[in-house]
């Protein structure tokens, strides 16, 4: 696996992209689903990335944790299902159901969100205020793989955010498996 880099191409203060993707829950959802939450946090990931892996336990727990005030976690995986046929929609609900994901799980097979986003890798988090602004873009945590973090700087960063509107953490970019693009 090539260890890749998140690159910004949205910036601080600009709007998510709307999108209109089917969910695990055989669910479609887009940005008006989310209009009445605080924080929306935005992961491209996938099934078989040995870094994403590892923090779907984190992403749980931050769905946990602040769900009860207004925080919404939305997985979504634009992987090419040809070049890693496990990350197809059914592998996606396999991998849900075995991992007790708690959080939104979206399939993005035309890969137009992703691009939308600039997401580069997986996993690859965005943090956007109640108004679909980002405020965040950065790692979930400071692993590359490992199951334990020393520290959970997307859970931090959402609890300053809630707590005083701002978030004081320096961003650092995510690292992870390269989006398997369609060719």
């Amino acid at each position: 696996m090539a260890l890749v880099e998140s690159i910004s191409k949205l910036k601080k203060g600009m709007n998510a992209p709307d999108f209109k993707l089917p969910g695990v829950d055989n669910k479609t959802y887009s940005l008006s689903n989310f209009k009445n939450a605080k924080a929306l946090l935005v992961v491209f990931m996938c099934n078989h990335c040995p870094y994403v892996k590892p923090k779907i336990n984190e992403l749980k727990r931050i769905q946990s944790d602040y769900k009860n005030k207004g925080v919404v976690v939305v997985g979504i995986n634009p992987n090419d299902e040809n070049f890693v046929p496990e990350d197809n929609f059914e592998g996606m609900k396999k991998t849900a159901k075995e991992r007790g994901i708690n959080f939104i799980y979206l399939r993005d097979e035309t890969q137009k969100t992703a691009k939308d986003y600039g997401a580069s890798c997986t996993p690859d988090p965005f943090l956007f205020d109640g108004n679909f602004n980002l405020i965040f873009h950065s790692r979930l945590d400071d692993t590359h793989g490992q199951e334990e973090a020393n520290k959970h700087e997307m859970h931090e960063a959402i609890g300053q955010f809630l707590k005083n509107g701002k978030i004081a953490l320096e961003q650092q970019p995510s690292m992870g498996c390269s989006i398997k693009w369609k060719k």
